[in-house]
């Protein structure tokens, strides 16, 4: 397996290394080429790399209206295993209810939905994400730092840890195409997350920001509220999360000696989303 990423961020940092681990030679793309990658503009150097892969995994989110790998490399796809990492945000607001593939998706992200599509339409595996943690990037990290506070109530949202969603996508390497939502099994109000990590640092909770001092991003996140079902998942890629709720997440994310001592390096060869 010769596996393509675009976008080396931190989602997809997870992924190259568990397929490394399983014997695929990756190879991946950021904005600039930095740390030995291939910069995600230089068609020079880009095509030849697509010509060879067997896998190609886009997470690399729209750019305005457009989906900047499918523009700029989207002739050169055809016939290998296609990923791209999308977002449950697709899906809108459900009013708390429970969703799951077969649901309309649009929402407040018509871009994303569009390249979600386009995916789609190609034959992809499309994984549609909820809210992304681990080392480095949780609850525990924003309580540390301050930064963190509750809403004093807001909707229910999914997680994922970020092993888990690594783990749930090498597993649709061998799957058949069509979308996947990865979740965990305890959607969770934002305040109920931010209150455990909080008990886990030894920490009182933060402080209460209403949610008309947020930003306009932030009000409108906090103004959805779904239960993100992986059923299909868990049935057609033989996918379990090894932290089914945020409490075994975070407790895991706590035992790590450093908050980024779970890091991995990027690949040898590798837009930088997620």
């Amino acid at each position: 397996m010769r596996l393509l990423i675009f976008g080396l961020g931190y989602s997809a940092r997870r992924i190259a290394m568990l397929a490394a681990a399983r014997g695929a030679i990756v190879t991946a793309t950021t904005r600039d080429g930095r740390d030995g990658t291939l910069r995600f503009g230089d068609r020079d150097a880009v095509l030849p790399a697509l010509a060879a892969a067997t896998h190609v995994l886009s997470s690399v989110p729209p750019d305005g209206d457009t989906d900047p790998v499918l523009a700029t490399y989207g002739d050169a796809l055809r016939g290998k295993w296609l990923g791209y990492l999308s977002s449950t945000g697709v899906y809108g607001d459900t009013g708390g209810a429970w969703v799951d593939e077969s649901a309309a998706i649009g929402g407040r992200r018509p871009a994303r939905a569009a390249a979600d599509r386009a995916w789609l339409a190609l034959g992809a595996r499309v994984f549609r994400l909820p809210g992304i943690y681990g080392p480095g990037r949780s609850a525990l990290d924003r309580v540390r730092s301050g930064e963190a506070h509750r809403v004093g109530g807001s909707g229910v949202f999914s997680r994922i840890h970020v092993d888990d969603l690594a783990a749930g996508v090498v597993a649709g390497f061998d799957a058949p195409a069509g979308a996947y939502n990865l979740a965990d099994g305890l959607p969770a109000p934002h305040d109920a997350v931010i209150e455990f990590a909080a008990r886990l640092l030894g920490k009182e909770p933060p402080p209460v920001v209403p949610l008309g001092q947020l930003s306009p991003m932030a009000r409108g996140f906090h103004a959805e509220n779904r239960r993100v079902s992986s059923a299909k998942a868990r049935r057609e890629l033989g996918w379990s999360p090894c932290y089914p709720d945020y409490r075994a997440g975070l407790r895991a994310v706590s035992a790590t000696s450093s908050p980024t001592a779970a890091s991995p390096a990027p690949p040898a060869a590798s837009s930088d989303q997620r």
